[in-house]
């Protein structure tokens, strides 16, 4: 009699014993995608329940405004090029003339040396010299600013051409990661603002569970820590997937209405996250258990 009573002490402990640490429900990361320019959404080939990939193209704003503005910066380029002065053509002369005034110079040097030419001449010449050569300083300044003047207006075309195209590539609606799309928020045809949702996508294939447990449990509790999560789908149904605790609050909150942790009597809990590799069973909000390995 004894025995049999100390065998129904443990099973009646067995049973009470929980099979999990805590409770939660399945998340999965999700983005927001919106519109990052003004125009009428040409393209927009998205349906909830799409999966998309990394990068995929699904949309296309107007981009005619946009590429009329790029052809436009391109001729103001070519016009400004078509300005630059060609510097050695235009002061050629002027060298010219410097070059035959210095030879002059030496000329009546020897001249007034030999006692053959006033002195007069020789200072004329040199007048001569000392005034193209102030003439051709002038022009390489004044051809040297205007050539500056028309590349750093250039440089500010490039500029312009630059932001356009940017925008241009603004008007491709892409995907921002791999995943199912769950939300559509416009058609094709309608107009898009900046700012404006597009559809919301979710990276179900890396979910992770959101579950709370107690200070008294943290203790054990350390992030790249092994666990089994449940998933479960009702009636008793359910499916294990190996996790990892990816993430532990820093901060603890109140305890929520739809969770169970093991102290019930506990006011405050610790949320954390514990994330699984999906096969494609597990959904968004679908209630699961997880059970930290030791």
């Amino acid at each position: 009699m004894i025995i049999a009573a100390g065998l129904a002490v443990l099973a009646g402990c067995a049973k009470n014993e929980k099979e999990y640490d805590a409770t939660g429900t399945f998340e999965a990361t999700e983005v927001t995608v919106a519109a990052e320019q003004n125009g009428i959404l040409t393209k927009f080939d998205v349906t909830e329940g799409d999966e998309v990939a990394l990068g995929q193209e699904v949309g296309l704003i107007d981009t005619t405004q946009i590429w009329l503005k790029i052809q436009q910066a391109d001729a103001t380029k070519d016009v400004y090029q078509s300005q630059k002065p060609n510097m050695e053509a235009q002061i050629a002369a002027t060298r010219q003339q410097l070059q035959k005034a210095k030879q002059d110079q030496q000329r009546y040097k020897e001249l007034v040396d030999d006692g053959a030419a006033p002195r007069k001449m020789l200072d004329d010449a040199n007048n001569q010299v000392q005034v193209l050569q102030k003439q051709l300083d002038a022009q390489i300044s004044t051809l040297n600013t205007s050539t500056n003047t028309l590349n750093k207006q250039m440089a500010a075309t490039d500029v312009q051409v630059s932001l356009l195209q940017d925008q241009l590539r603004k008007c491709h609606i892409s995907a921002p990661i791999k995943g199912i799309v769950l939300e559509q928020y416009a058609e094709k045809g309608e107009f898009a603002s900046v700012g404006k949702p597009l559809f919301k996508i979710a990276d179900t294939e890396k979910m992770f569970i959101r579950a709370y447990v107690t200070s008294a449990q943290l203790q054990n509790i350390r992030i790249g820590q092994k666990a089994k999560v449940f998933a479960d789908y009702g009636k008793g149904q359910k499916k294990e997937y190996e996790g990892t605790v990816s993430w532990i609050s820093s901060r603890a909150e109140f305890t929520p209405k739809t969770i169970l942790t093991d102290d019930e009597r506990a006011d405050l809990v610790y949320a954390l996250k514990v994330a699984i590799k999906n096969d494609g069973y597990v959904k968004i909000g679908m209630y699961g258990e997880v059970k930290i390995e030791n």
